[in-house]
């Protein structure tokens, strides 16, 4: 797990980084002052594979805007997910955020309370980003790395010199779900993501994009864990 901080203010990056660390000391924090220091180290990121999953964003920076640097993160990690950091409560700025897709919005000074109750709501959501264990941070990372491939868990297992029963048995118990299962999940999420961004795209590309080797496969999968068709779910947008 991978948040990034931004805010000018270091004192507010680094209370920001503490708090966080007393609740999920095995999230990754990744700190910056400035929008061109985000910026080169999100890309810095990529370029190592990784992923960045959350951001918490001060949405008044110099130069650019916390939402203008938002949206470049989201078009570098497309499942990433955005907390606007404000000084100051203003219906534009929220709406703005409600338009890119922020998952919450905080007024300064952030309060402890208020801050764990977003976390909070967030890891309900992403459940495997409170697994417990540095082996299972390790299968997560290579799920979202490398979701558009062929993945399973005796490959994978084989790859951390781990057994795979154990392995299995562990992830379940720090997930909630098999790894199969999750790794559907998480190519459903991907692929959510892609019907809302590529409304131009077909569903075999969209299929395809996220990991799934066939279009019927998809739409199956899709429907039974949506309770709609990918082309349904995307009119509803």
């Amino acid at each position: 797990m991978n948040v990034l901080l931004l805010d000018d203010e270091p004192l507010e990056v680094d209370q920001l980084e503490y708090l966080i660390h007393s609740h999920y000391p095995m999230w990754q924090v990744i700190k910056a002052t400035n929008a061109s220091e985000a910026m080169e180290k999100s890309k810095w990121m990529v370029k190592q594979g990784n992923s960045l999953h959350l951001g918490l964003i001060d949405i008044k920076l110099p130069g650019k805007t916390g939402l203008e640097v938002a949206a470049e993160l989201k078009s570098l990690f497309h499942e990433m997910d955005i907390i606007i950091i404000s000084a100051f409560q203003d219906f534009h700025y929220a709406r703005s955020s409600i338009q890119l897709g922020v998952l919450d919005y905080l007024v300064k000074p952030v309060l402890e309370e208020e801050l764990f109750k977003i976390l909070k709501r967030y890891v309900n959501q992403h459940p495997e980003f409170e697994a417990k264990s540095h082996m299972i941070q390790k299968v997560l990372q290579i799920v979202h790395d490398h979701y558009k491939e062929k993945l399973n868990l005796s490959e994978i297992a084989s790859e951390l010199h781990i057994n795979t029963s154990y392995l299995s048995r562990r992830f379940r118990e720090d997930i909630g779900l098999s790894f199969s299962d999750y790794l559907l999940k998480y190519r459903i999420e991907v692929a959510k993501t892609l019907l809302h961004k590529n409304r131009d795209w077909s569903m075999q590309r969209i299929a395809e994009e996220a990991g799934f080797n066939s279009q019927n496969y998809f739409s199956s999968a899709f429907k039974k864990l949506t309770g709609l068709s990918p082309k349904e779910y995307q009119n509803q947008l």
